[in-house]
């Protein structure tokens, strides 16, 4: 069902990547559409692969509501005011990864953490952040558990080698305790969920996401949030990279600017009060398909940067590398990582070499609008 599961290595990834693609599903190249007149015209054509979830739904609904037309060689008008072809590539959150690790697509919707691996095959820049968790992943306790302490000694289920595993040693750090005091022990979090809802007694603490954190507090009354990734604001970030070598391409920079301009409008949509509800019904659809009451909920847990200014924002921050130290750090001490990739902040000509790129230039491209 889920969003953000990277189980993976990238050499295993690459090779289901290979099985799950079929010929011609490469990324990049041109498509033959008709112009105004009905004359046909080729104009560059490339893909982003999407799972769900909720800040990345959002091209899914861009879609539907046509903004942008996800298929090959048809144009919306966001991909007309650019001069290129989207094509959408909608699969669970691994075979994205796969996808991308492999060439298969141009960009991918992936969180800072899970780019890290890829980047050494595959060059490539943070275009757009689109949410961050606040609330989405938590640490859920039985009420027997009273403090962290009383989890010495037993067993805290869910995904090793992932945002879970990351938002409860950042906790455990802030709070001033030993990661090798507690036992973070991997579990699927959908069958982690599942045990606690049904009151499985083996499980008394659980680090789940959404939409698991929601419908676990809902069925059990005797559940609460020890401690969640609102302690740890901007560390987990939910984005859309664009690898460096399509960025380069033909009409690669006008394929960054399409993304950007469309996720901003579904935002747009989002805040106007006349169309919020439509929309967020249509993101809830399409993320797990939760009610408009619970999307409320998850907008507020998964921050949208909804606007440019807020995207700007982030990727030019003085927080930005602190965090970026940080998660690598993390991910190399559990083995999520081989080595070190090098990071870059600005644009490429500030870090022509980074492995992993962070660059508002194409937000700020984007809220320019086509050069006439």
């Amino acid at each position: 069902m889920k969003n953000r599961i990277h189980k993976l290595s990238w050499a295993v990834a690459a090779c289901c990547s290979a099985l799950l693609m079929t010929s011609g599903c490469g990324g990049g190249g041109e498509s033959t559409t008709p112009d105004s007149s009905g004359e046909k015209k080729s104009i560059p054509s490339f893909s982003l692969a999407w799972s769900e979830y909720p800040s990345w739904s959002v091209f899914g609904v861009a879609d539907v509501t046509g903004i942008i037309n996800g298929k090959k060689g048809e144009l919306g008008p966001v991909e007309e005011k650019w001069g290129v072809d989207i094509e959408l590539k909608e699969a669970e959150y691994d075979p994205c990864l796969a996808m991308y690790g492999s060439g298969g697509c141009d960009a991918v919707c992936i969180t800072n953490m899970d780019i890290l691996g890829p980047a050494g095959g595959r060059p490539g820049v943070m275009i757009l952040p689109t949410s961050t968790s606040f609330g989405a992943d938590a640490l859920l306790v039985t009420d027997d558990i009273k403090s962290v302490e009383d989890l010495k000694g037993k067993k805290v289920y869910g995904l090793e080698k992932s945002v879970s595993e990351y938002c409860f040693v950042r906790n455990l750090e802030l709070l001033g305790q030993a990661e090798g005091d507690y036992s973070f022990t991997n579990m699927d979090p959908g069958a982690a969920a599942l045990a606690m809802q049904q009151k499985n007694e083996e499980h008394q603490a659980i680090v789940v996401w959404n939409p698991f954190v929601i419908s676990t507090l809902a069925k059990r009354d005797d559940v609460r949030v020890l401690f969640d990734s609102t302690k740890i604001p901007n560390e987990i970030i939910d984005s859309v990279v664009v690898s460096k070598e399509s960025l380069e391409k033909e009409g690669g920079e006008a394929f960054a600017c399409a993304v950007i301009d469309a996720f901003y409008q579904v935002n747009a949509a989002i805040a106007d009060p006349a169309k919020r509800d439509d929309t967020l019904i249509a993101i809830g659809e399409k993320f797990a398909n939760v009610s408009l009451e619970d999307m409320e909920k998850v907008v507020q847990q998964t921050k949208f940067y909804s606007t440019a200014e807020e995207g700007e924002a982030l990727l030019t921050g003085d927080n930005l590398p602190k965090i970026m130290d940080r998660v690598v750090d993390f991910c190399a001490s559990h083995g999520i990582v081989e080595s070190k990739p090098t990071l870059g902040y600005g644009d490429a000509a500030k870090a022509p070499d980074a492995a992993v790129r962070f660059d508002a230039s194409y937000i700020q491209k984007a809220k320019a609008g086509p050069a006439k």
